[in-house]
């Protein structure tokens, strides 16, 4: 087997990378282990000081890191270049922050002194998707490894030029040797990973069957877990927000990366008030869109990442239309090269519709009509995900209790979902499990060790 990393723009085959071997598997995992120790020894400053070289090396190389990530996953330039820069901002927020986040704390109990140190856990590896090619990596990489743990990457099949250059990063900044590897394995060899005895924890962002796989892997080896799984986030509408700008933000939430983001709002749920008006300007915008070469600044809206995704995505709409839901604009494929898909709209979905239940990952808006706030609120609720949410209201009280109520593990009012070094990520219910970011994602991969002295 090879991995094939191929422009969605063009179908245009880039380069091709065996698939690894056994025996440099295990030389690979024993270099690593190698590592793990002198690196855990390392002095917190100087991990967080090579954290620092990273972001610089990030900066750097931007561009080229950008130019990159749009040939092999297809997202629009901009969008490539933004993604580079916030990795930076990662690798220095926790390069400033490490040492704080890892500070010992102090605790009165019936000791002379006790207290809380935080220590590595070992070797973490990470399997991590296509999608945020970069980012996604380096915020588990970040804390990860100021922390004092090594890191291992089996990435998404279809970028391989991504996995290498993120491991070059680290190369060029200063790390040793062993302390980030790249795995160029094929995904029916992530299981052995798990289970051999040198790593000693896992982290996932992918699709819920792969969060369950490596869940029950892990939890049988008795081995710690991180999930961040699939999303269908509600952008609850009220009659009171603020329409125009309301509009404009549920456009940049489901069509960033061509709607290719679990944390992308996913259900437009509408209280019927303010729908007509709603959607006649979300049409607008919406059609306004543009597909074409994301390398260009004119192009507005990406190319899908692959063809079998666009098309399984075309087959949730078509079979949603059929089961009642209306096409408002869009629902069809772009003709031509590439793995596009016109930007879409679905009205009038309701339960008994894929479209409802289901997470539609590409350029489809699905519309849901609500009766009024507790209406639009016990729709939100009713999903098995739980990730993130946006509630949308010109009472940012009501705003604040209704975000309350939402079962996600965030939600933003008046403000598109997105993930922040300085705040936890992370979902509940078939999302997964666990937080990523801020001192609670490093805190997920370490041993918070109690000290009590008599």
């Amino acid at each position: 087997m090879a991995f094939d990393s191929i422009n969605p723009a063009t179908g245009k085959l880039l380069a091709t990378f065996p698939a690894w071997e056994a025996s440099e598997l295990e030389q690979a995992l024993a270099q690593v282990a190698a590592a793990t120790p002198a690196w855990a020894a390392n002095p917190l400053e100087q991990r967080c000081a090579l954290m620092r070289k990273a972001a610089q090396v990030l900066r750097n190389h931007r561009d080229k890191l950008a130019t990159l990530i749009t040939l092999e996953m297809g997202k629009l330039f901009t969008e490539a270049r933004a993604e580079v820069e916030k990795c930076a901002l990662a690798c220095d927020h926790y390069a400033d922050n490490g040492p704080r986040y890892l500070a010992d704390e102090l605790i009165s109990s019936d000791a002379g002194k006790s207290y809380v140190t935080h220590q590595p856990q070992g070797t973490i590896l990470a399997v991590m998707p296509w999608n945020f090619p970069f980012w996604q990596v380096f915020r588990f990489a970040a804390p990860t490894l100021v922390a004092g743990n090594t890191g291992v990457l089996k990435h998404a099949s279809n970028v391989p030029q991504c996995a290498l250059a993120i491991e070059q990063v680290f190369h060029e900044a200063g790390f040793p040797e062993g302390a980030f590897r790249t795995l160029m394995i094929r995904a029916s060899q992530v299981k052995g990973v798990i289970e051999d005895p040198r790593i000693h924890a896992v982290t996932l962002t992918g699709s819920e069957p792969a969060g369950r796989q490596v869940a029950a892997t892990a939890g049988a080896a008795l081995k710690k877990s991180v999930l961040e799984l699939g999303g269908s986030d509600p952008f609850i509408v009220l009659e009171d927000c603020d329409l125009e700008y309301t509009v404009r933000q549920a456009v940049a939430s489901r069509f960033l990366n061509a709607g290719q983001s679990c944390i992308a709002a996913k259900r437009f749920i509408v209280v019927e008030p303010v729908a007509t008006a709603f959607l006649e300007k979300f049409k607008a915008a919406v059609e306004s869109l543009r597909p074409g070469d994301p390398m260009e600044n004119g192009t507005t809206l990406a190319p899908m990442a692959r063809n079998d995704l666009r098309d399984e995505l075309h087959q949730q709409v078509s079979d949603s239309i059929e089961q009642g839901a209306v096409a408002m604009t869009g629902c069809t494929l772009v003709e031509g090269k590439g793995a596009f898909y016109r930007a879409s709209i679905l009205d009038r979905v309701a339960p008994g519709v894929r479209a409802y239940d289901e997470e539609l990952f590409g350029p489809v808006a699905t519309v849901i009509r609500a009766n009024n706030e507790d209406d639009a609120l016990e729709i939100a609720n009713s999903s098995r995900f739980g990730l993130g949410g946006s509630i949308w209201t010109a009472d940012t009280a009501r705003g604040e209790r209704l975000a309350r109520e939402l079962q996600s593990g965030c939600c933003f009012v008046n403000g598109m979902v997105k993930s922040d070094p300085r705040l936890p990520f992370g979902g509940i219910k078939a999302s997964g499990y666990g937080r990523e970011l801020s001192w609670q994602g490093m805190h997920e991969f370490v041993n918070s060790k109690t000290i009590w002295v008599k």
